[in-house]
This record gives structure tokens, sequence and C-alpha cells, in this order.
């Protein structure tokens, strides 16, 4: 929005130019989206209290868990309320990339929103029925995907994988179905990951961080074509969008760190998973996420194994519970360690992704 109202006035003015430059409206998208947070922070957990917006726990779960009880839950909306007032003010309104992030964003942010709300408000309710709340999650997926389908590049349905320079198959329409079904997982994913204070928001600031880089470096021909990654035009200004989302979470993270005041609900979770995985869609990184997101592939793994497992046995389980940073509290570990040793294990995986990009 700044870009529309300010360029006009460059020829008058000609400092105004710095409004061009992508790296300038990404850092202060981060800036602006972090200061929101900060600001809107207290007033939305307060308005959360007030109107008895409390986390229900599982009786099942960690005993240290039942102190939580009560805390306000859905603070995710502060995330989306930062991100999409960010994001307005700082990116070119034109690229379409942008757009079907946002919309992403705030696609399941909704489900999440009454997913939430279903749970507060409706006594011994799990929320929306497992169906239904899949079956929203592949409509907003389906308009996403299928939106980048029809304005699709040559790269767009093409599969690359680390370590290698050109992709290695053209999926065609079959690229539809996967990709669809590939946001839901990664939607779900960091929604099953975020059990712990502050696990889930550090744990998405080392990948949006990682995808700040990746987005601005396939943006641009020249590092492109120097790193040997698909060079899609326009992603570049998803930047500003990555390092809004960064700024957004960094500002959540302050209230829901460890003794959280605030759970970011599925209204956060179920957004900020979706929009990763649309983001990887669009850069063509859709396997280097599994690196990159590497800790919630193994939280997300650990449900699906223990379901199984306990299925075929009869009531055996492999983790003493799922998913797996339950396991390691019962085991003994503090909440405070768990998230921390995850939060390391998180950016050494981020690093390791980054550093495919120059091995092809």
């Amino acid at each position: 929005m700044f870009l529309e109202w300010i360029y006009p006035l460059v020829r008058f003015f000609t400092p105004l130019n710095v409004f061009r430059y992508l790296t300038f409206r990404s850092a202060y998208a981060a800036v602006t989206a972090l200061l929101l947070a900060f600001l809107l922070g207290p007033k939305v957990i307060e308005k959360l209290r007030a109107i008895k917006f409390g986390q229900s726990v599982r009786l099942d779960g960690p005993q240290s868990h039942l102190v939580k009880s009560g805390t306000p839950t859905m603070g995710g909306v502060l995330i989306l309320l930062s991100v999409s007032a960010a994001v307005l003010l700082w990116v070119d309104l034109t690229t379409i990339y942008s757009w079907v992030c946002l919309g992403s964003l705030l696609g399941f942010g909704v489900i999440g929103f009454m997913d939430d709300y279903l749970k507060i408000k409706k006594k011994n309710s799990d929320g929306l029925s497992a169906k239904a709340k899949l079956a929203l999650q592949f409509l907003v997926a389906a308009t996403a995907v299928l939106i980048l389908y029809l304005a699709r590049t040559p790269d767009t349905t093409m599969l690359y994988l680390p370590f290698f320079k050109n992709a290695v198959v053209d999926l065609g329409f079959f690229w539809v179905p996967i990709a669809i079904v590939y946001v839901v997982a990664w939607s779900n994913a960091v929604n099953l990951t975020d059990g712990l204070d502050g696990l889930a928001t550090g744990l998405v600031i080392m990948a949006v961080i990682a995808f700040s880089l990746i987005t601005y470096l396939s943006g641009r021909a020249d590092w492109s074509e120097y790193l040997g990654i698909p060079f899609i035009r326009g992603t570049g200004e998803l930047t500003v969008f990555t390092m809004a989302l960064m700024g957004a979470c960094v500002g959540f993270l302050w209230f829901n760190a460890h003794p959280a005041e605030v759970f970011m609900g599925d209204v956060g979770s179920l957004g900020l998973g979706g929009v990763l995985a649309v983001l990887a869609l669009i850069v063509k990184k859709e396997v280097l996420l599994f690196i990159v997101g590497g800790v919630f592939v193994l939280e997300e793994a650990s449900v699906i194994i223990q379901v199984i497992y306990f299925k075929l046995t009869k009531g055996r389980r492999v983790f003493k519970m799922a998913p797996l940073h339950h396991h390691f509290e019962l085991v003994g570990w503090k909440e405070t360690k768990v998230v921390a040793r995850f939060w390391i294990l998180g950016g050494l995986f981020a690093l390791i992704a980054l550093s495919t990009l120059k091995i092809q």
C-alpha cells in the first residue's frame, strides 16, 4: 500500500525511492508486525480472559500441564492481525503470490477459529468434527492450489529434489491433488506440534527465516542462476510476507514463552502450517520443507506411528504419549528443556536445508 501511495512522489522527493527496495520493505514489514503484536498483545489477552476463552487441558496428559488450565487460547488471532496489517502496508499488492499466501493464512486461521470457538463455548465438545475440519482444510488448500495452477509458470508442476539442479519429474495435473494433500498435511503437522509453551512458535520462526532467504534468492535471476535453483518471477515479493510473518511470531512469542500468558490455538497453528506449505509450493521447495520443518515431520510421524502400532497390537504403544514432545516430558524432561532442545533441532534442520541450495 505504501508503494502505491509513495512511489508517485519520488519525482518530487527522491529519498522516497527507498520504498521501492525489497530489503527495506521486508525489514519494515517485520518491524511493523512485531510492534503490532507487542502493542495489541496485552489487549488481546485481556479480552480473551474477559470472555473466558481459556484452554482446557487433557486429563490424560502430563500432570504438569494441569496448571495451564484456563490460560487464554486463540491468541493466534494476534499473529493473523499483525501479519495482515504489515503485509497490506508494505507488500506490492499487484503480486498474486502475496495474496495467495495471505489468503491461505487467513483461510486456515478461520477454520482454526471455528474449531477453538466450539471447543470453548460448547461444554464437552471436541470442536469441529474430524470430517468437517478436514473438509474445510481441503477446501482452503484446493482454492490456493488451483489459483497457483491456473497462474502457473513452466516450473509450477515440476518436482525438485535437494542436491539436484534440474527437476526430476513433471507431475502435470497430478500436481494439483498431491499439492492439496501436502498443504493439509503440513497444516496439521504444525497443529500437532503446538503443545508446549513457545514450541511451535519458535520452530515456525526458524522455518520462516529460512524461507525468507529462499524467497529472496528465488526471485532474483542472478542469484537463482548462480545457485542452480528455479527462478520464479515475483517470488522476491514474498520476502516481505515472510518477514512480516516472522515479526508477528516473534511478537507473539513474547507472550507465549514459558510460562505462557496465551496459547495460539488452532487459529494460529493451522494457519501457520498451511502457509508454510503454500510458500514451499510457490518456490518449488516442497521436498526441502521436510528438512526445514524436520521437527514438525517428527511430531506428525510420532502420532501416525503411535496410532498404527496401537491398532495393530491392540493397545500397545511405541511412545509413552504422542506427539513426541509429550513422550519426552513423561520420560522426565522439563517442559523448558524439551522446548529448548526441539528449537536447537529446528535451527539445525533449517541450516542443513539452506546448505543444500549450493550443493547442487
